[in-house]
C-alpha cells in the first residue's frame, strides 16, 4: 500500500470510529503555545482520558510545575498486568494505574493513595535517589527532567501507580500534513482491526488519543509512529514490522495488546525509542525481534506479562541471522520470565547467528519466573543451532525481584520449542552489573556439551549485595570464585573470569 494517504482520507476508508463522547477537556497548557513563544519557559502538559477508558481509583495524582504553578490533576487510566499460580500455572490479572504528561523545568508530584493506611512509599526505579516526603496518605516527590517511575506503597506490586512523562512536544506534525495519518483525542477504531502503514508515512496518537488497531509495517522503509496517544487492546499485537527498514517508534503507550507488544521480524534499522508497554495476557511479551539487523530500544519502560525483550532468528515465517541490536536507557519489570531474553528461535537446518548485542545502562525492577528454564533477568539462551557471540552487558542494576536469577547463560535443547542445540555462547563482556537483595536464585552457567560450548565470558566489576566479585578476592584456594554468591557453571564454560576494575584496566593497559 503506497498510494498518499491524508489524514482525512485515512480516517474515512479505514472506517475510524471516534467515540469522543465525555471527554474531559484538554487542559490550556495543552490547548494552546507559549504565548511568549519562549520555549524554554516552564510547561506543563496533561492529556484527557477518553471516558469509554477504564481508569482505577486507588490513586489521586496532582502535578504542577515547580515551585508555584498551578495545580493540574491528570488522568488516571487502568493498565491491567498478571501473576503466574506457580502451582496450577493459571494466571491472575490485576487492575493498575497509571498517569501521563509532558513537562519542562521541573514539576511537583502529588500523590494521594485513596485506600489509606499509608505506612511508606518507594519511588522506583532506587537508583534515581528519589525519597518522598510522606505525611498521613499524601506523598509528594520532584522530577527536574522526565523519567518515568513507579510509586509502590507498602510494597504493593500490582496496585502501584506508574507515572510515565515526556518532554513537551514544541513541534507536533499538522493534522492536514499529506503525510501523516492523525488521530486526535479519542478512541478509534479500524476496519479489520490493522492500520498498514504506506512508506514515508507518520502514523500521530495525539496526547488523548486512543487506536485499538494495530500498526503495521509491511515491506516500506521510512515510516513513523509518534505522539503521545495510546495503542489499546489491539488484536494480533499493537505494532507489527515485516520487511521494513528505517522504521522509527517514538513516545507512544501500548496498554494490553492482545499480543506482543511489538514484533520486528526481517526488518533493517527500527528505532523505538520512550515507547511504554504494558500487558497482562499470556504470551504478553513487550517487543520481540526476529531475524533482523540495525534494531536499537532507548529509553523505554517496560512492565510485561513474559519477556520484556526477546532477540531471536527464525521463527515462523521469518528467516536469517540478527545482529546489531541496542537495548539501552530502558527501565525493565518481568511479572512472568525475562526481562531480556536472547537465543530460542532459530534455523535448525540452516544454523543462523545472533551477534553483536549491546545492553547498556538497564534497570530491573522484578522478574518472577518459577520454571529453571525461563529465568534470568538476563538470559542467553540459544537453542535451534544459534550461535550468540559478541554481547557487552554494561551498567545493569537489578533490584530484588521475586523469583528468578540474576544472569542465565545456558546453551540449550528445549524440546518445546527447539528442534536442536545451540551451537554456543562466545565472547561476552559484562561489566558494571549490580544485584541487591535477597531472592535470588543462583546463577548458572552452563554449556551443552564440548562442542556446544560456552566460551570466554567476562564479568568486570560485579557487585553483588555491594561486594566486588573478582578471581583474586579473599576465599579459601579450593573455592571457585562462583562459589563466593552461589552460582555455577559447568565443565564446558571455557575462559571465565571475574575482574576488578583495576584489573580490567591493567589487562587493557598491559
Amino acid at each position: 500500500m503506497n498510494t498518499p494517504l491524508s489524514r482525512r482520507t485515512a480516517l474515512q476508508a479505514a472506517g475510524a470510529t471516534v467515540l469522543a463522547a465525555g471527554l474531559t477537556g484538554v487542559t490550556a497548557t495543552a490547548a494552546r503555545a507559549d504565548a511568549s513563544g519562549n520555549k524554554s519557559a516552564p510547561r506543563l502538559v496533561t492529556y484527557p482520558r477518553p471516558a469509554a477508558m477504564p481508569t482505577n481509583t486507588s490513586f489521586r495524582v496532582r502535578v504542577r510545575t515547580a515551585p508555584d504553578g498551578d495545580w493540574q490533576t491528570p488522568d488516571i487510566w487502568r493498565p491491567q498486568l498478571e501473576e503466574i499460580n506457580a502451582t496450577t500455572g493459571s494466571g491472575k490479572v490485576y487492575s493498575s494505574s497509571m498517569v501521563y504528561f509532558d513537562f519542562r523545568g521541573s514539576v511537583e508530584i502529588e500523590v494521594t493513595y485513596l485506600k489509606g493506611g499509608t505506612t511508606k512509599a518507594r519511588i522506583r526505579p532506587d537508583a534515581l535517589g528519589i525519597t518522598p516526603e510522606l505525611g498521613g496518605d499524601t506523598l509528594v516527590f520532584t522530577l527536574d527532567e522526565p523519567k518515568d517511575v513507579v510509586v509502590q506503597i507498602n510494597d504493593e506490586i500490582f496496585d502501584c501507580l506508574h507515572v510515565i512523562t515526556n518532554h513537551v512536544d514544541c513541534d507536533p506534525p499538522s493534522a492536514d500534513d499529506p503525510d501523516v495519518i492523525y488521530f486526535g483525542p479519542g478512541v478509534h477504531s479500524v476496519t479489520g482491526n490493522v492500520l498498514t502503514v504506506p512508506s514515508g508515512k507518520t502514523v500521530y496518537l495525539a496526547g488523548g488519543a486512543v487506536l485499538t488497531a494495530q500498526v503495521y509495517f509491511k515491506d516500506v522503509e521510512k515510516a513513523r509512529l509518534t505522539g503521545r496517544g495510546i495503542l489499546y487492546n489491539n488484536p494480533g499485537g499493537a505494532i507489527l514490522s515485516e520487511g521494513s527498514r528505517n522504521i522509527r517508534v517514538e513516545d507512544v503507550i501500548i496498554l494490553n495488546p492482545a499480543g506482543y507488544a511489538g514484533t520486528f521480524a526481517e526488518s533493517h534499522n527500527v528505532h523505538v525509542k520512550k515507547a511504554r508497554a504494558f500487558s497482562s495476557k499470556g504470551n504478553g511479551d513487550g517487543f520481540d525481534v526476529f531475524s533482523s539487523t540495525g534494531v536499537t530500544f532507548d529509553g523505554c519502560f517496560m512492565r510485561n506479562s513474559d519477556d520484556c525483550i526477546a532477540i531471536y532468528c527464525h521463527r515462523w515465517n521469518y528467516y536469517g541471522d540478527t545482529r546489531d541490536v541496542t537495548v539501552q536507557n530502558c527501565t525493565l519489570w518481568a511479572d512472568v520470565a525475562h526481562p531480556v531474553n536472547v537465543g530460542t528461535h532459530g534455523n535448525t537446518d540452516a544454523p543462523e547467528t545472533i551477534e553483536n548485542l549491546l545492553i547498556r545502562n538497564i534497570d530491573v525492577l522484578d522478574h518472577r519466573e518459577p520454571q529453571m528454564n525461563y529465568q534470568g533477568c538476563i538470559a542467553l539462551n540459544p537453542g535451534d543451532s544459534n550461535l550468540i557471540r559478541n554481547v557487552r552487558i554494561e551498567d545493569v542494576r537489578i533490584e530484588d525481584f521475586r523469583w528468578g536469577q540474576v544472569i542465565y547463560m545456558k546453551v540449550m535443547y528445549n524440546t518445546k520449542y527447539n528442534t536442536s542445540v545451540g551451537r554456543g555462547i562466545e565472547n561476552v563482556y559484562v561489566k558494571n552489573l549490580s544485584y541487591t537483595g535477597t531472592h535470588a536464585n543462583p546463577s548458572l552457567l552452563l554449556g551443552y556439551d564440548a562442542d556446544h560450548a560456552i566460551n570466554n565470558v567476562t564479568f568486570e566489576n560485579l557487585v553483588i549485595n555491594g561486594v566486588v566479585i573478582a578471581d583474586s578476592m579473599k576465599k579459601p584456594s579450593w573455592y571457585y570464585t562462583t562459589d563466593a554468591i552461589q552460582w555455577f557453571s559447568n565443565e564446558h564454560v571455557t575462559n571465565l573470569r571475574f575482574l576488578t576494575t583495576a584489573e580490567a584496566e591493567a589487562a587493557t593497559a598491559s
